[in-house]
């Protein structure tokens, strides 16, 4: 019996395939318990893309600061009654990048354990890219903003990619590949 002739409902019988769908008893098969387990390409490159994402992060933080003083000029203009102090503006910078800072800091440190195979770490990470995911949707649906290069394309490729990889079943077996059953 060749491929073309099997019927739909049979699983291929070579192990390398896999069927385009599976059934549901499949998919919810525990892990199975191997300390040995080599780590699955889709974890590396979730954890890198994680990583580049903290360094589009960092460049991002880096243009603002350089662009600040032009953009506490234009809030001052669009503000017609408040007027915004050099220092006002100068703690507001700072603000920016500690909180901005603080939180790349976080993520790569969750990048670099999830690369180790830390399963919290792995499941942290795919929060934050739903949360931002869904950000630049509420953003794109409420306020109209494009999504180009210039505001959020780069973080938003990032984000499903990150997903893509990090809820593959081999990340997540390798992320679990210690629990025992």
């Amino acid at each position: 019996m060749t491929d073309s002739d099997r019927r739909p409902t049979e699983l291929p019988r070579d192990p390398g395939k896999r069927p385009a769908y599976e059934p549901a008893a499949r998919l919810m098969q525990p892990v199975v318990y191997d300390p040995e387990m080599k780590r699955p390409i889709t974890t590396v490159a979730g954890a890198v893309l994680v990583l580049l994402r903290v360094i589009a992060g960092a460049l991002l933080l880096t243009d603002i600061s350089f662009s600040w003083k032009t953009l506490a000029s234009q809030a001052d203009a669009a503000l017609t009654d408040v007027v915004i102090s050099p220092e006002l503006a100068a703690a507001g910078l700072t603000v920016v990048v500690v909180v901005g800072g603080a939180a790349l800091l976080v993520d790569g440190v969750l990048g670099l354990l999830t690369y180790r195979g830390s399963n919290v770490a792995r499941v942290i990470v795919m929060l934050f890219s739903v949360v931002s995911i869904s950000f630049s949707f509420v953003s794109w649906w409420t306020e109209g903003q494009e999504i180009t290069l210039k505001t959020s394309l780069l973080s938003l490729a990032f984000d499903i990619l990150v997903l893509l990889a990090l809820s593959s079943r081999s990340a997540a077996a390798y992320a679990r590949r210690n629990e025992r059953r």
